[in-house]
């Protein structure tokens, strides 16, 4: 297939397309509207036209579709983002390639390894940006723990800890494992993503302990879903991670990592959502919870956005692109059948195949 002509972009304007219509879509599509300069939103697309239109009357956008084809192919279309299920990543960042559009796509990055690859492969044949969503690698705490690690404050890392555990209850759609690859991919992609970025070493073999604990829905017609997973990890490096996933806590939207060096230790993020503290006549002290990733993560999914504009405009590589989503993918899909199997499970890197 011929590759198409590289994109002209004016200094003035960049036209993104938003696919998929939900919480995480209208995050960037109204950083991309209102705080990201020289950047507009063309069209939006979503299966429910409903929710498309609305969204377009918010972004003051020129249309909307249920054909994210036609979203994609409108006039002055230069990148599209895709926040839709991750069932349809894989279709929709192809299709996006092959019109010479640039690629935002949100976590996960596919359904499978083999998907990973067909998208990164698709878009190096068009020449084209395709950058995945971790936006913790834009969190200002994240960052700093990243470059602390890096000058040596706590020597060498043996050892990380990271942790997400979400208020919300699992959507039906992600009840079955076919289709949403469980909390493991929902969930904790940014958990593993955080580990390889932290350690700067691959992870090699994973084992995984999961359970169904708050979604007794569920338990009847998928027997296999769990909202609830620990994750041990071993590192090609030598050192070791746990990763902690949970749908439907309720205490607050939770978000950690703990790194452990040879000579010290660095901890980021928490569940307090502000550094106020009240102490009471019952000397009980109270703080208070973050309730959504959408408020925790607020600067940090600019910054991605930002930075995704940046590479789109000069051609830069994004911190996070297609070999950190496969690698990512690669995790979960090891980790789902550790789950299954109930036995550790080997990953190699140079293939789509686990042991």
């Amino acid at each position: 297939m011929q590759n198409p002509p590289p994109i002209s972009i004016t200094p003035s304007a960049v036209g993104v397309v938003i696919i998929g219509a939900g919480r995480a879509g209208m995050v960037h599509a109204l950083n991309f509207a209102r705080n990201v300069p020289g950047t507009r939103v063309v069209a939006v697309a979503d299966a429910n036209l409903e929710a498309a239109q609305a969204a377009a009357k918010e972004l003051g956008a020129d249309a909307a579709f249920t054909d994210f084809r036609q979203a994609i192919a409108q006039p002055g279309v230069d990148a599209v983002l895709i926040a839709s299920p991750t069932a349809f990543h894989c279709e929709i960042a192809v299709a996006a390639a092959e019109a010479g559009r640039h690629i935002f796509c949100e976590k996960p990055m596919a359904m499978t390894i083999a998907e990973c690859d067909e998208m990164a492969s698709a878009a190096t044949r068009a020449g084209v940006i395709l950058q995945i969503g971790f936006m913790r690698r834009f969190d200002r705490g994240f960052v700093s723990a990243a470059e602390r690690i890096t000058a040596g404050a706590i020597g060498e890392v043996v050892q990380i800890r990271s942790l997400t555990h979400g208020p919300s209850y699992p959507k039906p759609w992600m009840f079955d494992l076919a289709k949403s690859n469980g909390p493991l991919a929902e969930v904790n992609s940014h958990d593993i993503d955080t580990l390889r970025w932290l350690s700067g070493s691959e992870i090699i073999e994973v084992y995984a302990l999961a359970g169904n604990y708050r979604t007794p829905e569920a338990r009847a017609e998928f027997p296999d879903f769990y909202d609830q997973v620990q994750l041990s990890v071993r590192f090609a490096n030598g050192a070791q991670g746990v990763i902690s996933g949970a749908q439907g806590v309720q205490y607050a939207y939770d978000s950690r990592a703990e790194i452990l060096g040879v000579s010290g230790l660095i901890r980021v993020g928490g569940i307090e959502g502000s550094p106020t503290e009240v102490c009471g006549a019952d000397h009980e002290i109270r703080r208070g919870s973050m309730l959504s990733w959408r408020d925790l993560f607020r600067e940090a999914y600019l910054a991605e956005d930002l930075d995704f504009i940046d590479c789109v405009r000069t051609g830069k590589t994004p911190r996070a692109g297609a070999a950190d989503g496969r690698a990512a993918v690669a995790v979960v899909e090891a980790g789902n059948r550790s789950i299954r199997e109930k036995r550790p499970i080997s990953l190699d890197f140079n293939s789509s195949h686990n042991s």
